[in-house]
């Protein structure tokens, strides 16, 4: 079960993007801090902004995705089994990039590429596990 939706866009300069969504959204971003802003949205989900440079810092990306300057967006699923989730976007044809494990920002989360290489998580908070 998905519990919650994080999209997350990579962004080339995140304070003019947090502007261009405050103004459209008509909302201050709930986090905005250096590397990740986050709007919330009707209905539950979150709107991300992170740059593009973070990405590539944070996964080891394959060479073809960083040649065109990484990916241009996360789906970022909140969910109840991470580990069970990853498995089968991998074996519906999606590319690892990491097992789910402990990140430094509370979650478990794991990575896989779409079959058109958009970046793909699933995660859950480390305490609910």
């Amino acid at each position: 079960v998905v519990t919650r939706a994080h999209f997350i866009l990579f962004v080339a300069d995140q304070a003019r993007s947090t502007a261009f969504y405050a103004s459209v959204l008509e909302t201050v971003p709930r986090l905005d801090v250096p590397g990740m802003t986050e709007f919330e949205l009707p209905g539950g989900a979150v709107l991300g902004l992170m740059p593009v440079d973070g990405i590539n810092r944070l996964l080891d990306l394959p060479h073809a995705v960083q040649a065109g300057g990484g990916p241009r967006s996360e789906l970022y699923l909140m969910v109840d089994r991470p580990d069970e989730w990853f498995g089968r976007a991998t074996r519906a044809g999606g590319a690892a990039i990491e097992p789910p494990v402990l990140r430094d920002w509370g979650h478990v989360a794991g990575y896989a590429l779409d079959p058109d290489g958009h970046l793909v998580a699933f995660a859950s908070d480390a305490q609910e596990l």
